[in-house]
C-alpha cells in the first residue's frame, strides 16, 4: 500500500512529518561563479580557486550560503511535493534561515535535502500557506550545511 498524496486538501495531516529526501544534486565552480555573477557578490573566496587553495582556510571555494537557500524551491520539486490540487504557488518568504557551515567545492560537491512538513496555514477559498522545513546535506559529512524554513503560499487549482 502506497502512502497518502499530500494534497492542498489535506496538507494538515502531514504536519510535523519528515517528507522525504531528495536526491542528491550536483553543484560545481562553474555554478557557483554564475551564481557570484548574478548576484553581484563575485569573492574570491567563492570564485577563485587558485587564491582560495593558497589563502582561505577552509582549502578551496565554497558555497555560498544563499546558493543553498536558493535551492528549496527546487528540492521541494525534485521530490515532488507540489501537491497535484495546487495550481501554483508564490514564495512567500524565509523564516528561521541557518548557515551551519561553510562547504568547499573542489572539483565539485553534491547536496541534497531532508524535508519536513512544519506547518500549514488555511487561508480560506482553498489557499494554504505551507511551510516546509529543509536540512540541507553534503554528500560525505555527517555535518549539515544549513537549516531553513520555506513558506510556500498555495493556490488551488480552479473548479
Amino acid at each position: 500500500m502506497s502512502p497518502p498524496e499530500i494534497l492542498l486538501a489535506n496538507a494538515e495531516d502531514f504536519v510535523g512529518q519528515e517528507l522525504g529526501i531528495t536526491d542528491w544534486t550536483g553543484v560545481d565552480q562553474m555554478q557557483v561563479n554564475i551564481f557570484g555573477e548574478v548576484t553581484r557578490w563575485r569573492t574570491w573566496m567563492h570564485c577563485d580557486q587558485e587564491r582560495s587553495r593558497a589563502e582561505s582556510p577552509y582549502g578551496d571555494t565554497i558555497m555560498r550560503g544563499f546558493f543553498y537557500v536558493s535551492l528549496l524551491t527546487y528540492f521541494n520539486e525534485q521530490k515532488g511535493l507540489n501537491p497535484p490540487d495546487g495550481d501554483y504557488h508564490l514564495n512567500y518568504g524565509l523564516d528561521k534561515v541557518r548557515i551551519l557551515r561553510p562547504v568547499t567545492i573542489g572539483g565539485g560537491i553534491r547536496l541534497r535535502s531532508r524535508i519536513t512538513l512544519k506547518s500549514v496555514e488555511d487561508k480560506g477559498e482553498g489557499k494554504k500557506l505551507c511551510s516546509t522545513a529543509h536540512l540541507i546535506e553534503v554528500e560525505g559529512s555527517d555535518e549539515p550545511a544549513a537549516y531553513a524554513e520555506f513558506l510556500a503560499y498555495w493556490y488551488p487549482k480552479s473548479k
